[in-house]
């Protein structure tokens, strides 16, 4: 039986430890993508080393390496020790290695301190992960899974337009916003409690997935789903301020400002999440995300104009905020209570299996073939990928008939 549910009179943002997951949940954004502004000035100010352009591109998706090899052993220890002392560690590490930027004194030891950064967000997406299935069940779960894309979106929003104004003062400036972490340590040392461990006997008596057969593979599909998903989303950060600098465009602005957009947009959308599930189900909120990709990465491929460039990135931010809730809420229900932390650390290595492949597989296609290319490939995969989730769709109906 479930333990410490929200009461179901009491909406599910307005508990205050959903506000607190919320708030873990906004820094997965930050991890990654708060530097992306200050990108091409720090492979100016390092234009030394050899490897500049290589090690800047790899700044934002360095924490990924991090937390695809560690987020699976953080599932295992979140079960065995508890939710609550891997967040609030986490949190701790994630402030002082995501700071380190600012006095570390080349790009090596900066990246090193990156990676180190990827280790505090296997941390805190690992249990936040498993805390959001141990408190929250039926409709409050899915409400949350969409809510947490939305503050992740949101929260991006305000790091990213912050990171890139001040990148046009320093490109080391960026790196002082993760600090503002700390903030959200007092409430999470508060609410956040572990729920009593189940005995052996207990654990069958956890809920209905526990019984469920064949879980351990339709999670694994759901962990190849989403390490695609992510892949093709992280072109936004990692290649959008290279491909504004070679279109003539001020740079650290125009990214701060598109990538702003992106959040907003998938901040907005997420928050119709749920209503948009109900309506249409998993196959449907599938078919609708990955289209919307796909339409905005083929305007992207044609855009002349700033209006044409902010339209593409919302229709890619919208589309990912609508399909990345599904995973969390497909896998929790899947996963047994006495398995949420693994499924939670596998399901979060996907996510940066994906963007850390993103930037080696985007660098040499635009290299050889330019972004023209690039974002035309994208577009044809999307839109494979909303067809296949309509014919799922399809299948489904028709068994039910």
């Amino acid at each position: 039986m479930e333990a410490l549910l929200v009461p179901k009179q009491i909406p599910v943002w307005q508990d205050r430890r959903a506000i607190a997951l919320l708030m873990a949940a906004s820094l997965t954004t930050m991890a990654n993508a708060t530097i992306a502004p200050a990108l091409p000035e720090l492979e100016r100010l390092f234009a030394d080393d050899p490897n500049a352009a290589l090690l800047t591109r790899l700044l934002v998706p360095a924490p990924s390496l991090s937390v695809a090899i560690l987020a699976p052993l953080a599932g295992i220890a979140a079960d065995r020790i508890g939710r609550r002392r891997l967040l609030l560690f986490g949190v701790i590490l994630f402030v002082l290695s995501g700071s380190a930027g600012l006095v570390l004194p080349d790009l090596p030891t900066i990246f090193a301190s990156r990676l180190v950064l990827g280790v505090a967000v296997a941390l805190i997406m690992t249990a936040q992960t498993a805390l959001v299935g141990d408190y929250f069940s039926g409709d409050d779960r899915n409400a949350l899974t969409g809510l947490q894309i939305s503050a992740r979106n949101l929260g991006g929003l305000v790091f990213i337009l912050a990171a890139g104004w001040v990148a046009t003062l320093s490109p080391r400036l960026p790196f002082a916003i993760y600090g503002l972490a700390a903030a959200f340590l007092p409430l999470m040392w508060l609410v956040i409690v572990d729920l009593p461990r189940l005995s052996p006997a207990g654990a069958n008596l956890a809920g209905p997935n526990d019984e469920q057969r064949g879980w351990r593979l339709l999670l694994a599909l759901l962990v190849l789903l989403q390490g695609a998903t992510n892949m093709i989303f992280f072109v936004m950060p990692t290649q959008l301020s290279f491909f504004l600098d070679a279109q003539g465009y001020d740079s650290a602005i125009m990214t701060g400002s598109a990538l702003g957009v992106l959040m907003l947009s998938g901040g907005g959308f997420a928050l119709l999440y749920q209503r948009i599930q109900r309506a249409v189900g998993y196959a449907g909120i599938f078919a609708l995300g990955y289209g919307a990709m796909a339409l905005g990465f083929l305007v992207l491929l044609l855009a002349a104009t700033t209006p044409a460039i902010f339209t593409a990135v919302a229709a890619i931010g919208a589309g990912y905020a609508l399909v990345s809730p599904s995973f969390v809420a497909l896998a929790l229900n899947l996963a047994p209570r006495r398995k949420r932390g693994l499924a939670g650390g596998i399901l979060t290595a996907s996510i940066f299996i994906g963007q850390f492949c993103s930037p080696l597989i985007s660098t040499p296609l635009i290299a050889g073939h330019g972004y023209a290319s690039l974002f035309g490939g994208t577009a044809m995969a999307l839109a494979v990928m909303t067809i296949a989730a309509m014919l799922a769709g399809g299948a489904n109906r028709l068994r039910r008939r």
